[in-house]
């Protein structure tokens, strides 16, 4: 057998160096492959528990909020038909008309409460009403009034009322919105109109928590 030359022998090894590592290369392409797609089955599940848990909140907000309508619709309802036009400069201060005087405990600044409304503008446009199709949609929770993220109008305005009562609160510009209005129907320096009916502070259901996980991944 011929002997091999310096030269052969140093083709050899560098040819089995490269075979080593395109081996190697393709163990861990293969090695990635594979734990890519643990980790994408990984975060499916995730994704997949994560939207049964907000599916079973709904239900749940859902029977919540037909119970409470089937309490306070036929008595919230009557007034939907109020809200009507009005003019600017008729509404220069805060003033508040009970149109139903509840029997539970009178509101006060650092009461808790949930409640119900329609919201209009000067031209008498609805911008937000807590009245649905047969249903009342779910009621706005107030902690602690005094420290709520509202506006003055409201924070003043509620605080008096009894609960299970409807009150029609008429806000000017500087307890509303003031000289920054609030979207395209709310301009500024201008009023608005609420009424308002008020129940004992509702359940919250929580959203469930987003898995660390399923943030991270976008």
């Amino acid at each position: 057998m011929a002997k091999l030359s310096v030269q052969q022998i140093g083709i050899l090894v560098i040819t089995g160096v490269m075979v080593i590592g395109t081996l190697g290369s393709f163990a861990v392409m293969i090695l990635s492959d594979k734990n890519q797609r643990i980790e994408q089955a990984r975060l499916q599940e995730l994704s997949d528990t994560y939207d049964a848990a907000t599916k079973e909140r709904q239900k749940k907000v859902d029977a919540q909020n037909a119970e409470l309508s089937k309490r306070y619709f036929a008595t919230f309802s009557k007034f939907k038909n109020i809200p009507a036009k009005f003019a600017i400069d008729s509404v220069t201060k805060l003033t508040t008309k009970d149109l139903l005087v509840g029997s539970g405990k009178k509101i006060e600044k650092n009461s808790a409460l949930s409640v119900y409304y329609i919201l209009w503008n000067p031209d008498g446009k609805v911008l937000e009403t807590s009245i649905g199709d047969g249903v009342l949609n779910t009621p706005l929770a107030i902690e602690k009034l005094g420290e709520a993220a509202l506006i003055d109008g409201w924070k003043e305005g509620l605080v008096g009322m009894k609960i299970g009562g409807v009150r029609l609160i008429e806000i000017p510009s500087d307890k509303a919105y003031g000289e920054a209005g609030s979207g395209d129907n709310i301009g500024p320096n201008t009023p608005i109109k609420f009424i308002v009916m008020a129940i004992d502070k509702v359940e919250e259901i929580p959203y469930p928590e987003v898995p660390k996980e399923l943030l991270g991944s976008y």
